[in-house]
Protein backbone atom coordinates (compact mmCIF):
# COMPACT_ATOMS: atom_id res chain seq x y z
CA UNK A 1 0.00 0.00 0.00
CA UNK A 2 2.60 2.44 0.98
CA UNK A 3 4.34 1.51 -2.27
CA UNK A 4 2.02 2.41 -4.61
CA UNK A 5 1.39 5.97 -2.53
CA UNK A 6 4.58 6.79 -2.49
CA UNK A 7 4.82 6.24 -6.66
CA UNK A 8 1.31 7.22 -7.51
CA UNK A 9 0.67 10.09 -5.00
CA UNK A 10 3.42 11.25 -2.91
CA UNK A 11 6.91 10.98 -4.74
CA UNK A 12 6.07 9.80 -8.14
CA UNK A 13 4.37 13.23 -9.39
CA UNK A 14 7.03 15.04 -8.46
CA UNK A 15 9.69 13.25 -9.98
CA UNK A 16 8.03 13.23 -13.14
CA UNK A 17 8.15 16.98 -13.34
CA UNK A 18 11.65 17.65 -12.12
CA UNK A 19 13.46 14.63 -14.04
CA UNK A 20 11.27 14.37 -17.00
CA UNK A 21 11.91 10.40 -16.94
CA UNK A 22 11.24 8.56 -20.34
CA UNK A 23 10.76 4.72 -21.13
CA UNK A 24 10.87 2.48 -24.50
CA UNK A 25 10.21 -1.07 -24.76
CA UNK A 26 7.71 -0.97 -21.61
CA UNK A 27 5.01 -3.91 -23.68
CA UNK A 28 8.15 -6.31 -23.43
CA UNK A 29 7.79 -7.07 -19.89
CA UNK A 30 4.82 -9.65 -19.25
CA UNK A 31 1.39 -8.42 -17.66
CA UNK A 32 1.72 -11.30 -15.30
CA UNK A 33 4.01 -13.66 -14.24
CA UNK A 34 7.50 -13.88 -12.89
CA UNK A 35 10.50 -12.36 -14.72
CA UNK A 36 14.03 -10.79 -13.67
CA UNK A 37 14.90 -7.27 -14.85
CA UNK A 38 18.62 -7.12 -15.22
CA UNK A 39 19.75 -3.38 -15.25
CA UNK A 40 22.86 -1.79 -15.64
CA UNK A 41 23.81 0.17 -12.27
CA UNK A 42 24.78 3.54 -12.79
CA UNK A 43 23.41 5.40 -9.91
CA UNK A 44 21.87 4.98 -6.39
CA UNK A 45 18.71 6.54 -8.04
CA UNK A 46 17.90 3.45 -10.67
CA UNK A 47 16.29 1.58 -8.04
CA UNK A 48 13.93 4.52 -8.16
CA UNK A 49 13.60 5.55 -11.61
CA UNK A 50 12.94 1.70 -12.79
CA UNK A 51 10.13 1.05 -10.38
CA UNK A 52 8.76 4.71 -11.52
CA UNK A 53 8.24 3.93 -15.06
CA UNK A 54 7.52 0.03 -14.68
CA UNK A 55 3.90 -0.26 -14.41
CA UNK A 56 4.08 -3.76 -12.26
CA UNK A 57 5.84 -3.44 -8.78
CA UNK A 58 9.30 -4.70 -9.00
CA UNK A 59 11.49 -5.97 -6.03
CA UNK A 60 15.09 -5.31 -5.33
CA UNK A 61 17.87 -6.73 -3.08
CA UNK A 62 19.77 -4.05 -1.61
CA UNK A 63 22.80 -4.29 0.00
CA UNK A 64 22.02 -4.83 3.87
CA UNK A 65 23.40 -2.24 5.20
CA UNK A 66 20.68 -0.09 4.35
CA UNK A 67 18.54 -1.82 6.84
CA UNK A 68 20.69 -1.63 9.75
CA UNK A 69 21.94 2.15 10.41
CA UNK A 70 20.78 3.81 13.94
CA UNK A 71 19.08 6.44 14.75
CA UNK A 72 16.59 8.56 13.27
CA UNK A 73 18.79 8.84 9.93
CA UNK A 74 18.98 5.09 10.29
CA UNK A 75 15.19 4.18 10.77
CA UNK A 76 14.35 6.64 8.15
CA UNK A 77 17.09 4.19 5.60
CA UNK A 78 15.30 1.52 6.41
CA UNK A 79 11.86 2.76 6.15
CA UNK A 80 12.74 4.19 2.33
CA UNK A 81 14.15 0.98 1.45
CA UNK A 82 11.63 -1.23 2.71
CA UNK A 83 8.49 0.67 1.76
CA UNK A 84 10.37 1.33 -1.79
CA UNK A 85 9.87 -2.72 -2.35
CA UNK A 86 13.72 -3.48 -1.64
CA UNK A 87 14.94 -6.23 0.76
CA UNK A 88 18.21 -6.55 2.49
CA UNK A 89 20.99 -9.17 1.02
CA UNK A 90 24.24 -10.11 2.12
CA UNK A 91 27.07 -9.21 -0.55
CA UNK A 92 30.06 -10.71 0.85
CA UNK A 93 29.62 -13.68 -1.39
CA UNK A 94 29.44 -17.55 -0.32
CA UNK A 95 27.12 -18.80 1.40
CA UNK A 96 25.39 -15.32 1.34
CA UNK A 97 24.94 -15.27 -2.86
CA UNK A 98 22.70 -18.48 -2.58
CA UNK A 99 20.35 -16.45 0.17
CA UNK A 100 20.33 -13.53 -1.89
CA UNK A 101 19.41 -16.26 -5.23
CA UNK A 102 16.57 -18.37 -2.69
CA UNK A 103 15.52 -14.78 -1.50
CA UNK A 104 14.62 -14.16 -5.19
CA UNK A 105 13.08 -17.37 -5.81
CA UNK A 106 10.48 -16.83 -3.96
CA UNK A 107 9.59 -13.37 -5.39
CA UNK A 108 10.07 -14.90 -8.64
CA UNK A 109 7.86 -18.43 -8.17
CA UNK A 110 4.82 -16.16 -6.69
CA UNK A 111 5.19 -14.20 -9.54
CA UNK A 112 6.26 -11.27 -9.49
CA UNK A 113 9.05 -8.92 -10.74
CA UNK A 114 12.38 -9.20 -9.20
CA UNK A 115 14.95 -6.65 -10.12
CA UNK A 116 18.84 -7.25 -10.36
CA UNK A 117 22.19 -5.50 -10.80
CA UNK A 118 24.22 -8.37 -12.38
CA UNK A 119 27.45 -5.92 -11.90
CA UNK A 120 26.77 -6.42 -8.31
CA UNK A 121 27.74 -2.49 -7.72
CA UNK A 122 27.56 0.85 -9.08
CA UNK A 123 29.73 0.96 -12.22
CA UNK A 124 32.73 3.05 -11.27
CA UNK A 125 33.13 5.26 -14.84
CA UNK A 126 30.09 4.86 -16.63
CA UNK A 127 31.36 1.76 -18.24
CA UNK A 128 29.55 -1.94 -18.20
CA UNK A 129 31.27 -4.46 -16.51
CA UNK A 130 31.68 -8.69 -15.82
CA UNK A 131 27.58 -9.74 -14.77
CA UNK A 132 27.62 -12.10 -11.48
CA UNK A 133 25.95 -15.75 -12.18
CA UNK A 134 23.31 -15.48 -9.95
CA UNK A 135 20.64 -14.16 -12.50
CA UNK A 136 21.38 -17.02 -14.35
CA UNK A 137 20.69 -19.47 -12.01
CA UNK A 138 17.25 -17.88 -10.85
CA UNK A 139 16.19 -17.82 -14.22
CA UNK A 140 16.91 -21.65 -15.14
CA UNK A 141 15.35 -22.45 -11.40
CA UNK A 142 11.94 -20.61 -11.24
CA UNK A 143 11.69 -21.09 -15.26
CA UNK A 144 11.78 -17.35 -16.25
CA UNK A 145 13.21 -15.07 -18.56
CA UNK A 146 15.69 -12.40 -18.19
CA UNK A 147 15.04 -8.56 -19.32
CA UNK A 148 17.69 -6.58 -20.02
CA UNK A 149 16.66 -3.24 -18.69
CA UNK A 150 19.44 -0.27 -19.75
CA UNK A 151 19.01 2.72 -17.41
CA UNK A 152 19.72 6.13 -19.37
CA UNK A 153 21.84 9.24 -18.18
CA UNK A 154 20.71 8.71 -13.91
CA UNK A 155 24.90 8.96 -13.05
CA UNK A 156 24.08 12.62 -14.55
CA UNK A 157 21.58 12.74 -12.46
CA UNK A 158 23.24 11.95 -9.47
CA UNK A 159 26.64 10.87 -9.64
CA UNK A 160 28.10 8.33 -7.41
CA UNK A 161 28.47 10.35 -3.91
CA UNK A 162 26.17 13.56 -4.54
CA UNK A 163 23.09 13.64 -2.25
CA UNK A 164 22.00 16.24 -3.94
CA UNK A 165 20.62 15.75 -7.63
CA UNK A 166 20.93 17.41 -10.56
CA UNK A 167 18.12 18.56 -12.38
CA UNK A 168 18.94 16.03 -15.28
CA UNK A 169 16.31 14.00 -17.87
CA UNK A 170 16.69 10.67 -17.23
CA UNK A 171 15.43 7.47 -19.41
CA UNK A 172 14.57 3.97 -19.30
CA UNK A 173 15.09 1.36 -21.89
CA UNK A 174 13.85 -2.40 -21.59
CA UNK A 175 14.77 -5.27 -24.40
CA UNK A 176 13.64 -8.23 -25.24
CA UNK A 177 12.98 -10.93 -22.89
CA UNK A 178 15.67 -13.54 -22.82
CA UNK A 179 14.69 -17.24 -22.90
CA UNK A 180 16.55 -20.12 -21.60
CA UNK A 181 14.56 -23.33 -21.29
CA UNK A 182 16.90 -24.98 -23.44
CA UNK A 183 19.22 -24.78 -20.36
CA UNK A 184 16.71 -26.56 -18.07
CA UNK A 185 18.00 -28.82 -15.40
CA UNK A 186 21.65 -27.14 -15.80
CA UNK A 187 21.64 -24.46 -12.91
CA UNK A 188 24.59 -26.35 -11.28
CA UNK A 189 26.93 -26.30 -14.51
CA UNK A 190 29.18 -23.14 -13.76
CA UNK A 191 29.78 -23.60 -17.76
CA UNK A 192 26.34 -22.96 -18.59
CA UNK A 193 25.39 -20.02 -15.78
CA UNK A 194 28.88 -18.08 -17.16
CA UNK A 195 27.58 -18.48 -21.22
CA UNK A 196 23.90 -17.04 -19.91
CA UNK A 197 25.46 -14.39 -17.85
CA UNK A 198 27.24 -13.12 -20.79
CA UNK A 199 24.96 -13.36 -23.54
CA UNK A 200 22.60 -11.16 -20.86
CA UNK A 201 25.17 -9.00 -20.53
CA UNK A 202 26.21 -8.32 -24.62
CA UNK A 203 22.46 -7.67 -24.49
CA UNK A 204 22.56 -5.17 -21.95
CA UNK A 205 25.56 -3.21 -23.54
CA UNK A 206 24.14 -3.01 -27.10
CA UNK A 207 20.77 -1.88 -25.31
CA UNK A 208 22.52 1.02 -23.14
CA UNK A 209 25.78 1.83 -25.62
CA UNK A 210 28.25 1.31 -22.43
CA UNK A 211 31.79 0.01 -23.41
CA UNK A 212 31.87 -3.65 -21.94
CA UNK A 213 34.42 -4.51 -19.85
CA UNK A 214 35.04 -8.25 -19.10
CA UNK A 215 36.03 -7.90 -15.27
CA UNK A 216 33.83 -7.29 -12.09
CA UNK A 217 33.33 -3.95 -11.22
CA UNK A 218 34.23 -4.99 -7.56
CA UNK A 219 37.59 -5.86 -8.21
CA UNK A 220 38.28 -2.51 -10.80
CA UNK A 221 36.78 -0.46 -7.12
CA UNK A 222 38.94 -2.04 -5.16
CA UNK A 223 41.66 -1.68 -7.16
CA UNK A 224 40.78 2.47 -8.27
CA UNK A 225 40.87 2.67 -3.96
CA UNK A 226 44.44 1.40 -3.24
CA UNK A 227 45.70 3.69 -6.58
CA UNK A 228 43.80 6.78 -4.57
CA UNK A 229 45.28 5.44 -1.31
CA UNK A 230 48.63 5.27 -2.75
CA UNK A 231 48.28 8.91 -4.03
CA UNK A 232 47.11 10.11 -0.83
CA UNK A 233 50.25 8.55 0.59
CA UNK A 234 52.75 9.86 -2.19
CA UNK A 235 51.19 13.27 -1.53
CA UNK A 236 51.63 13.56 2.17
CA UNK A 237 55.08 11.52 2.25
CA UNK A 238 55.87 14.73 -0.35
CA UNK A 239 54.35 17.27 2.06
CA UNK A 240 56.58 15.70 5.23
CA UNK A 241 59.51 16.36 2.82
CA UNK A 242 58.46 19.72 2.16
CA UNK A 243 58.01 20.29 5.48
CA UNK A 244 61.15 19.03 6.74
CA UNK A 245 63.08 20.63 3.76
CA UNK A 246 61.49 24.22 5.40
CA UNK A 247 62.18 23.40 8.33
CA UNK A 248 66.26 22.95 7.68
CA UNK A 249 66.10 25.78 5.54
CA UNK A 250 65.20 28.12 8.59
CA UNK A 251 67.34 26.42 10.64
CA UNK A 252 70.31 27.58 8.60
CA UNK A 253 68.60 31.42 8.25
CA UNK A 254 68.65 30.96 12.07
CA UNK A 255 72.56 29.91 12.67
CA UNK A 256 73.84 32.51 9.92
CA UNK A 257 71.51 35.98 11.53
CA UNK A 258 73.05 33.91 15.06
CA UNK A 259 76.50 33.72 13.30
CA UNK A 260 76.45 37.46 12.28
CA UNK A 261 74.80 38.80 15.72
CA UNK A 262 78.39 37.11 17.27
CA UNK A 263 80.80 38.22 14.81
CA UNK A 264 79.21 42.23 14.99
CA UNK A 265 79.55 41.72 19.04
CA UNK A 266 83.03 40.33 18.37
CA UNK A 267 84.04 43.20 16.22
CA UNK A 268 82.30 45.96 18.24
CA UNK A 269 84.39 44.54 21.89
CA UNK A 270 87.54 43.86 19.50
CA UNK A 271 87.82 47.70 18.26
CA UNK A 272 86.96 49.01 22.20
CA UNK A 273 89.75 47.24 22.97
CA UNK A 274 91.71 48.50 20.10
CA UNK A 275 91.60 52.24 21.25
CA UNK A 276 92.30 51.49 24.84
CA UNK A 277 96.44 53.14 25.10
CA UNK A 278 98.98 50.67 25.00
CA UNK A 279 99.39 48.79 28.44
CA UNK A 280 95.86 50.31 30.01
CA UNK A 281 93.51 47.32 31.17
CA UNK A 282 89.56 47.55 31.42
CA UNK A 283 89.72 48.31 34.87
CA UNK A 284 92.33 51.71 34.25
CA UNK A 285 90.07 52.82 32.05
CA UNK A 286 87.18 52.55 34.29
CA UNK A 287 89.69 54.49 36.84
CA UNK A 288 90.06 57.00 34.89
CA UNK A 289 86.61 57.88 33.89
CA UNK A 290 85.75 58.33 37.50
CA UNK A 291 88.77 61.04 38.08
Amino acid sequence: MIYWMLKVIVVGPVLRVLFRPWITGHGRIPARGGAILASNHLSFSDSIFLPLMVSRRITFPAKKEYFTGKGVKGWATKMFFTTTGQIPIDRSGGEASMVAVRTGLKFLRRGELFGIYPEGTRSPDGRLYRGKTGMARMALEAGVPIIPVAMIDTDKAQPTGQKIPNLHQVGVKIGNPMYFSQYAGQEEDRAVLRTITDEVMRSLAALSGQEYVDEYSSVVKERMAAAQKARISAAAKARVGEAKANVGQAREVVRDRTASVAEQFSARFSKEDGDAAPGTTTDDRKDEHSE
